[in-house]
């Protein structure tokens, strides 16, 4: 076991941070922070603690620059060598310094796009809605831009999938945390670097950056204070609450600034002048509290209570801003003369409210636009207070009231105030309703056929099928209560056959029992292999079924079909199910166009590569002709949640940029790209589709590879992990895989440094086609290609094979262990090749650097947490109780080793 003296840790470390090339401003963040965390291992750890993390993580970034066996043996050594209360502090400690390097790379990302100001003139802004109206214009002309602008919809719906490994109350920490970097960032803007400041002034900034990092260390105190783990699963109305914490913060405001952002860089000088041009384009959906496919916990009961929840928030938020607006719309009726209809609603809403009127009108003389806010404050309370004497019956109805308020001061010349803040009230009304996320239901085709057939058998009723029905009755309440957006989208998971969604019809039928059924838009989910290849036909018999033909004459022949990327991925490898993914997209569409229907497909993404993660808007710009059309709709899962929508500008800047993509993805020059290059490389397809499968059933069909994956990764121990209130599995032994999620799938592999479920099968893939040059040049020319390539090399980036050797061998089977490290590096070797680089992710040297600078701190939660999986493998070997202890270690690497990677499953 290498020592290294203070000067040597010092240099070694310099080198290291050096060799990154960090911005110097985000450097300084990290030392900041870094520091600070110091002195809390030294306040708060146990004696000797702040030492040994320094002696381990001294030595895994030695082995990451120096690797030589020896280096890395000596870092295993120091891991091996704690005492398991110490491993314990010394676990705890990466993971805090993980969420501060992540915090640090946000705020980072933050200024930079402080610095750009989201204008489309700056070449760093390309990606924008506003610059690719300007790119689509000059293809199509202004009008058919505008009249693509005007229908665009973006549509992220939330889940409560079980991918978030931190704690609510570390997420909350973090948040108050990144408040604190930003004050001392803006002391360090207008403090001691402007010249000729005078002394006074300057002695006082000192002391206010003093103050600021005393308020950080106190904060970076509670941080490592705070258990890190969950003591129980969340509640799924505890899920939904996590939910509300990014509406509240961000997403309520977020998104009506990117509405101005976008109207102000197309209308110029003129924005806020004018009626705009942009039309809300984003809708919130959520499966929180609604999707019930495998999670008992989801009842009818929780749906009613998630709506509600909802509601309650949006109609708060809705209230807050209405009585914001009111009380600075001081403008007297001399020079902004109320319209007739104007006072016409003044007397309708009076009438009503009587007293309150009276009141309004004596704080408010003479300021006819002001009462009007006022009271309409008072009619959102009562919304939200249930009172059905002044409550508004629905948003449509709030709307037309809002737009009086607006037509009134257009005509009192005062286009400003019309077009202003309360431009902003009518945008958050027209995008969240009453309702604030459209709530959508989920259940396994399988659940609804054996209820049917239990109820066309008459006779008692399960309690299942009594809940399946309540289902229904919920959704009819929801729509009632909270508008028809509130709820109706009824997810069919694992959807084989037209008479799978044709039963989600029989049991709306069922529940009703004679009284009025909800409005539904029934969606298959498609999501294994076969049922790609099927999709089309199916949709082509569903279309003809009664109830299915009389909604798509209801909605203008609108149809959603949600395709999975996860399971598909898990049944024939990653890169078969990209490409069956692709072509079940391309005859989908060309299906929907032979029928005019407007589709909109819905994309199961997860966080992680292995189930469709990765940037999205280069995804959308590679999707084929017709698939996108303006609309574009997602799963947005766990840990991406907050990474995207956590912060303001990173949400506004992620909404702009996916957005952007999916206004671009119509473009004929893009459909003609995305065509061509497909039916170019057909050939190659067709080759890496046969070449990868075989090599992936080598593997996952091997006898015995079940128990030997549960042996080799923590897959067992994440399901004691309490992230979410859904079951890490449908009830099955390790003996098969057939019902294991894929979020386990992936999380497991991610854990043990392997990655497997993003890249195995490319390697061997790429070989089979053999040509170096026009494998380079598919890169170039077929995005499809470019996009697969670009996610397994960070893939890859996160992936560690030293590390991975230790976790294979915790098994007995050096065949299979082989077979995965030989793909692993041959895999390594094409991408490189393909790429045209040294190492993969050169040609993303952003991304390269963010994956470097944790590796080796990962590194040292991974060799933690392979000590307490070879403990526990030993106890179970020899039949021994399972070490608590251990037991803990391996949950707090699992939480920091996400940490670092920045996703899990």
């Amino acid at each position: 076991m290498r020592e290294f003296s203070q000067t040597e840790a010092i240099d070694l470390v310099g080198r290291f941070e050096a060799g990154q090339k960090i911005p110097e401003r985000m450097r300084a963040d990290v030392r900041m922070l870094g520091a600070l965390l110091g002195r809390v291992l030294r306040e708060s750890g146990s004696p000797g603690l702040y030492e040994d993390v320094e002696r381990l993580r001294v030595a895994t970034i030695h082995a990451y620059t120096d690797d030589t066996p020896a280096a890395f043996a000596s870092a295993a050594e120091i891991a091996d060598s704690l005492t398991i209360g110490r491993a314990d502090e010394v676990a705890r400690a990466f993971t805090v310094y993980f969420h501060l390097v992540n915090l640090a790379e946000e705020h980072q990302r933050v200024r930079i796009l402080r610095e750009r100001d989201g204008r489309p003139d700056r070449e760093d802004a390309t990606d924008s809605v506003a610059a690719a109206f300007v790119r689509l214009a000059a293809e199509v002309g202004d009008d058919t831009a505008l009249s693509r602008l005007q229908a665009l919809r973006f549509h992220p719906v939330f889940t409560a999938h079980p991918t978030e490994a931190r704690r609510r109350a570390i997420s909350t920490s973090i948040r108050r945390l990144a408040a604190l970097l930003e004050e001392h960032d803006a002391l360090l803007r207008n403090g001691v670097e402007q010249p000729r400041v005078e002394q006074p002034r300057v002695e006082q900034q000192r002391a206010d950056q003093r103050r600021a990092e005393r308020r950080m260390l106190e904060e970076i105190d509670t941080l490592w204070r705070t258990a890190p783990l969950r003591p129980e699963k969340p509640s799924p109305t505890d899920e939904v609450r996590a939910v509300m914490a990014v509406f509240d913060e961000t997403l309520f405001t977020a998104i009506p600034h990117v509405y101005r952002q976008v109207d102000d860089a197309l209308q110029g000088p003129g924005a806020g002048g004018r009626a705009p041009v942009v039309r809300p384009f984003v809708r919130v959906g959520s499966w929180v509290g609604g999707d019930r496919d495998g999670n008992p916990f989801v009842t009818a009961s929780v749906t009613r209570k998630a709506a509600a929840i909802a509601s309650e928030h949006v109609l708060l938020g809705l209230e807050r801003a209405a009585n914001r607006i009111g009380r600075g719309l001081t403008l007297d009726a001399a020079a902004t003369p109320p319209s007739d209809a104007l006072l016409a609603l003044w007397q309708r809403l009076k009438a009503a409210d009587e007293d309150a009127a009276t009141e309004i009108a004596k704080r408010s003389p003479n300021e006819p636009h002001r009462r009007i806010l006022l009271l309409i404050a008072r009619k959102i309370s009562a919304t939200r207070a249930r009172d059905a004497d002044l409550a508004y019956t629905d948003p449509d109805e709030l709307l037309a009231d809002l737009r009086v308020v607006q037509d009134s001061l257009v005509q009192a010349r005062a286009p400003r105030h019309a077009y202003g803040h309360l431009q902003q009230l009518l945008w958050q009304v027209e995008t969240f309703g009453f309702h604030l996320t459209e709530l959508e239901v989920r259940q396994h085709s399988a659940v609804h056929a054996k209820v049917l057939a239990e109820l066309d058998a008459g006779g008692p009723r399960s309690e299942l099928a009594e809940e399946v029905l309540d289902v229904f009755r919920a959704v009819a309440f929801l729509q009632k209560r909270y508008g028809p957006r509130a709820a109706g989208r009824y997810i069919v998971s694992f959807t084989q056959s037209a008479q799978d969604l044709a039963n989600v019809h029989r049991l709306a039928e069922y529940a009703a029992a004679g009284s009025a059924a909800p409005v539904l838009d029934v969606i298959p989910l498609f999501e294994t292999f076969a049922d790609l290849q099927a999709a089309p036909h199916i949709l082509a018999e569903i279309v003809e079924h009664p109830e299915f033909a009389a909604r798509l004459d209801a909605t203008g022949r609108r149809l959603e079909v949600m395709l999975g990327y996860s399971d598909s991925s898990k049944d024939v490898g990653p890169v078969a199910a990209n490409l069956a993914l692709y072509v079940a997209q391309a005859a989908i569409a060309a299906w929907a166009q032979e029928n005019r229907i407007e589709l909109t497909l819905f994309h199961g993404r997860g966080g992680a590569l292995g189930r469709g993660g990765g940037p999205a808007n280069s995804a959308i710009l590679a999707q084929p002709p017709h698939s996108v059309d303006g609309r574009f709709k997602l799963t947005e899962q766990g840990e991406v949640i907050f990474a995207r929508y956590g912060d303001p500008a990173i949400a506004m800047r992620h909404i702009d940029q996916v957005a952007a993509a999916v206004l671009m993805a119509s473009a004929p020059s893009i459909e003609e790209r995305n065509s061509d290059a497909a039916e170019r490389y057909a050939g190659v397809a067709a080759t890496m589709d046969t070449a990868s499968r075989t090599r992936f059933f080598e593997l996952v069909k091997a006898p015995g590879f079940a128990p030997w994956f549960a042996q080799v990764t923590p897959m067992e121990e994440v399901g004691l992990l309490a992230l979410g209130s859904r079951p890490a599995r449908r009830g099955l032994s390790v003996e098969s895989l057939e019902d294991l999620r894929a979020i386990p799938w992936v999380f497991a592999w991610t854990q043990a440094r392997i990655n497997l479920a993003g890249w195995f099968g490319l390697g061997t893939a790429l070989e089979a086609v053999g040509d170096e040059d026009m494998l380079r040049r598919a890169y170039q020319e077929w995005p499809l290609f470019q996009t697969m390539v670009d996610n397994v090399a960070m893939s890859l980036a996160k992936a560690d094979p030293r590390i991975a050797r230790r976790y294979l061998d915790l098994g007995d089977r050096d065949d299979l262990a082989g077979l995965v490290m030989d793909e692993m590096e041959l895999t390594r070797l094409w991408v490189v090749r393909v790429t045209a680089g040294s190492d993969v992710l050169d040609n993303k040297p952003v991304l390269q650097r963010a994956v470097k600078m944790r590796s080796p701190y990962v590194d040292a939660l991974s060799l933690l947490q392979l000590r307490s999986l070879r403990a526990l493998r030993a106890d179970a070997a020899s039949g021994a109780a399972t070490d608590p202890e251990q037991q803990r270690l391996l949950l707090l690497s699992v939480s920091g080793v996400a940490a670092g990677l920045q996703n899990t499953g």
